[in-house]
């Protein structure tokens, strides 16, 4: 269903962002990320003690491709 939009103003939009106005079939943003993280390391909230003696992060990856982005755009 078309929509009557008003005045826009758009200050920024970021490297992975997606802006969208009116109507949309589907929105998919083009970027990926791998995160290595430690024993640990997404806690949150109050009074959390953690005891790490030995943590070790293994990050040795092999393979070449993890994501394929090319054809998203």
């Amino acid at each position: 269903m078309p929509a009557i939009v008003g005045a826009v103003k758009v200050n920024s939009i970021g490297n992975s962002s997606v802006m969208n106005i009116g109507d949309v079939f589907q929105i998919a943003p083009v970027t990926t990320a791998k995160t290595f993280a430690g024993a640990g390391s997404f806690n949150t909230g109050d009074g959390i003690r953690i005891n790490n003696n030995q943590s070790v992060t293994n990050t040795y990856d092999t393979d070449q491709i993890d994501s394929v982005v090319v054809g998203n755009a």
